[in-house]
């Protein structure tokens, strides 16, 4: 496993070393917006660009002769790329007229995303990397009598925040603030010896772990509300079954503009109704916070799907406030462990589906959480994102309660923002 920093520097590209394929393709990327975007991440299908699917090599994007970052994305595990994955830059109401060419292979982009995960299979052997894992009810953490996995689970970056989500039964999102803009060591959470530890709760140059989580699911988990009573998506540290039979985990893609992690709970069991439920995270370069999308099957129609702002050691509320197509719950405090910094927490809820908040029981197997009512239909996808802005991180003006909630709504904005893709033959 790979122990040193990844600098997030820039790289040169040696486009010009770089054989063509074929000839160029002509792309106009619009900004229908009248704001600048930052960092905006486009998606364009490979349908788009390869009709018939069979093109070799990669397909890089130039604007102006410069190559635009971006990687290509296999999302339904078949061995073939689906989609190409951009990030760039829009002035207001920018058109771009961009190349497209097909060459050989990728250039080597600075590598702004990352996913970590390793696992052990016996408390006496060390801890491997790997790409996916299939849990059993009975093969959380307390029954197994020793934690299996680096970090408790995935650990998902980006240049700017660090998140992990706990695979061992638990299913909450806790936050790894950042200090510099560095992807984090692929060792932390395991010691020399290869062993898992918690190491990760001390300050180190690109700084730690600094959300307490409790019995709360955390930044960005979710739940659902049935006959007026919260159901966990599995359960707490100390239970030794679990409520989800079977629990699939992969990740996706890790690439140097997006990494993509997914989960699949099967048969989980509440209120006595067995549902399936498919999740998957993204994050990209340029924002403190992570997407996540949701679909449930099996739903029965007295559902209600809640998305979970954890609320320990928040003592002045919550803000609810709308920008472009999303409502923002967003709170600023010494929300670290035992009040040490300031840290903004939020999420983003898609506007049409939501229908305003509770906060979590004081007692039971969810707590210490705002939790976001929403609309939910059966395979009926949700998407929303999850923001952290700590006050060591890059941007230290975080320790200013309106500067972040500026922050988390105008990042509303440019999430609304749309992006118009014209392919031209």
């Amino acid at each position: 496993m790979k122990n040193k920093l990844r600098l997030l520097l820039p790289v040169s590209v040696a486009v010009l070393s770089i054989m063509s394929c074929n000839a160029q393709q002509k792309i106009s990327l619009s900004n229908g917006s009248d704001i600048k975007l930052t960092d905006k991440a486009v998606t364009i299908k490979r349908s788009a660009i390869d009709k018939t699917g069979t093109t070799k090599g990669f397909p890089l994007l130039t604007y102006k002769n410069e190559p635009i970052p971006s990687q290509v994305n296999d999302l339904n595990g078949d061995g073939k790329w689906d989609e190409l994955f951009v990030v760039t830059d829009f002035s207001p109401n920018e058109k771009k007229a961009v190349q497209l060419k097909w060459v050989t292979e990728a250039p080597k982009f600075t590598v702004r995303t990352s996913v970590r995960f390793g696992k052990r299979e016996a408390k006496d052997l060390p801890v491997k990397p790997a790409n996916e894992e299939i849990i059993m009810a009975n093969q959380v953490y307390k029954a197994l009598g020793f934690q299996k996995y680096q970090t408790d689970g995935p650990t998902w970056e980006n240049d700017k925040v660090g998140f992990r989500h706990y695979l061992d039964g638990r299913n909450a999102k806790d936050v790894f603030g950042k200090k510099i803009p560095v992807i984090t060591p692929e060792n932390v959470g395991i010691n020399s010896k290869g062993e898992v530890e918690d190491n990760y709760h001390q300050m180190y140059d690109w700084g730690r772990d600094i959300f307490p989580v409790g019995s709360s699911i955390g930044l960005g988990g979710y739940a659902l509300l049935i006959n007026n009573e919260v159901k966990r998506l599995g359960i707490l540290v100390t239970d030794t079954i679990n409520n989800v039979e079977k629990t699939t985990f992969k990740i996706v893609s890790e690439g140097p503009e997006n990494s993509v992690l997914s989960y699949d709970y099967h048969n989980w069991n509440a209120s006595g109704n067995k549902y399936q439920v498919h999740e998957t995270t993204s994050i990209w370069p340029g924002m403190y916070a992570y997407k996540n999308t949701v679909s449930i099957n099996g739903l029965k129609g007295n559902e209600t799907f809640l998305i979970a702002l954890s609320n320990i050691n928040n003592q002045k509320g919550v803000k609810v406030i709308e920008s472009g197509d999303w409502v923002c719950l967003i709170q600023h405090d010494k929300l670290t462990y035992n009040r040490e910094w300031i840290l903004g927490t939020a999420i983003l809820v898609p506007k049409k589906e939501y229908n305003g908040y509770i906060e979590a029981p004081k007692k039971g197997q969810l707590t210490d959480s705002y939790l976001a009512k929403m609309t939910v239909e059966n395979n009926k996808e949700i998407s929303y994102y999850a923001v952290a802005g700590w006050e060591l991180s890059a941007d230290k003006n975080f320790n200013d309660a309106d500067y972040f909630a500026n922050y988390v709504t105008n990042l509303a904005k440019q999430l609304s923002a749309k992006i118009t893709v014209a392919v031209k033959k």
